[in-house]
């Protein structure tokens, strides 16, 4: 495995655990650096929503995902791994912004939803076996991430969960001819 490839993804977890653990300590609720949906206050959940979590069990049911997910865009599409980075954590939160509920959607389910629906769709786009190989991997995995499209649980920002699919399905489609994606 390459070095760096954990290196990204382990930066934004640390920072997770980093903000859960001042939450715990304080005995502060961070909620409110969510995204807000169409508010000006809500705006700082674009930058934040990903890095502050519900509770324990919330942190933990990202971590691991982000971690291998993150790791493997990086392992494997090293060169295009931080736009397609980018774009999955901003692109879904500025579209949570715009169109999600009315109340505080806060985890790194969005950015999580988005690298795999990148990881997945982008060996359907480019057909190499490589690529398909990985999707098929992650399919096995996170196959099960399709039931979190839907809103079956008004507690669950099933629209980060919508989004970060759309981000990631058009990050793939959009840079399924890049030539050089490997490091």
């Amino acid at each position: 495995m390459k070095n760096s490839s954990v290196i990204p993804p382990l930066r934004i977890v640390f920072v997770m655990w980093l903000m859960y653990t001042i939450e715990t300590y304080l005995g502060v609720d961070f909620g409110f650096l969510g995204i807000l949906p169409m508010t000006l206050k809500g705006t700082i959940g674009i930058f934040t929503a990903p890095l502050i979590h519900g509770n324990l069990t919330h942190l933990i049911s990202n971590t691991a995902p982000l971690l291998f997910l993150g790791a493997a865009v990086y392992f494997f599409y090293n060169k295009i791994a931080s736009r397609v980075f980018f774009q999955c954590y901003f692109f879904t939160n500025i579209l949570v912004w715009f169109f999600g509920r009315q109340f505080y959607h806060v985890g790194a389910s969005g950015l999580i939803y988005g690298l795999a629906f990148f990881l997945i769709s982008f060996g359907i786009f480019r057909r190499d076996l490589r690529s398909i190989m990985i999707s098929l991997v992650i399919i096995i995995f996170y196959g099960g991430l399709v039931y979190g499209l839907s809103p079956a649980n008004s507690n669950i920002s099933w629209e980060s969960h919508l989004f970060g699919a759309i981000v990631g399905l058009s990050t793939a489609f959009t840079l399924r001819n890049s030539r050089h994606v490997e490091g």
